[in-house]
């Protein structure tokens, strides 16, 4: 094998940068950069419900306000009635119930193998009103499947659900989960698009053609 020979001078630096490395170690670089730094976007006068509706809305997504619970059931029993789905899939326990007690027999219990289906009601784990996002993970069920799969994704929130930005929607997630995170966190944020091909903006190539948030003027 070939060996090459090296520069006292050369040595002698490489020799000093090992006894540096062997000290002391070295210090975090840009140690304020995990301060405490504030809020980095201004504040303003406007619900936070208004300011994720219009990040929403101009993102593609479709925004419906409900005074309460029951209004949630008329509106989303109109738009099934008016899209004339048939199978309108429910991923949520809880909603499952409402409609059920009130006895709207329009939703399907959510099911992988319900390949077929025109749309799918999930709810989520908060909304981000900075970016208009709604964040979901792997706790809810079919929490990778259902916000992504079928060709309308419908999510209800409540007013307590919604955070100012995506930090504190991590924080809410902490303070739920503890140290048992979801193994999944995703932001969803409008419809999918992609211009991937010939830079020509298509929507619903890797997700939903389109996205509902019915909110719930009430708390959860």
């Amino acid at each position: 094998m070939q060996t090459f020979k090296t520069s006292k001078a050369r040595e002698n630096i490489l020799g000093k940068i090992r006894k540096g490395l062997a000290g002391q170690p070295l210090p975090m670089p840009f140690p304020d950069a995990e301060k405490e730094t504030g809020n980095l976007y201004a504040g303003t006068d406007v619900a936070m419900e208004e300011v994720f509706a219009e990040a929403f809305i101009k993102l593609g997504g479709k925004f419906i306000f409900c005074a309460n619970e029951k209004e949630l059931l008329d509106n989303i029993n109109i738009l099934y009635e008016n899209r004339g789905w048939r199978q309108l899939l429910c991923a949520d326990q809880r909603l499952l119930k409402i409609f059920q007690n009130n006895k709207i027999d329009i939703l399907i219990p959510a099911d992988p193998k319900a390949e077929s289906a025109e749309a799918c009601i999930t709810a989520c784990e908060t909304l981000v009103a900075r970016t208009g996002s709604i964040l979901v993970s792997s706790k809810q069920h079919m929490g990778r499947m259902a916000p992504v799969y079928f060709p309308v994704h419908i999510v209800f929130a409540y007013a307590n659900q919604i955070v100012n930005d995506i930090e504190d929607g991590f924080n809410l997630l902490k303070k739920k989960y503890g140290n048992e995170l979801p193994s999944m966190i995703n932001l969803a944020t409008g419809p999918s698009r992609t211009a991937d091909i010939e830079k020509t903006l298509v929507v619903g190539v890797h997700g939903p053609e389109e996205v509902f948030c019915f909110f719930v003027n009430a708390d959860l």
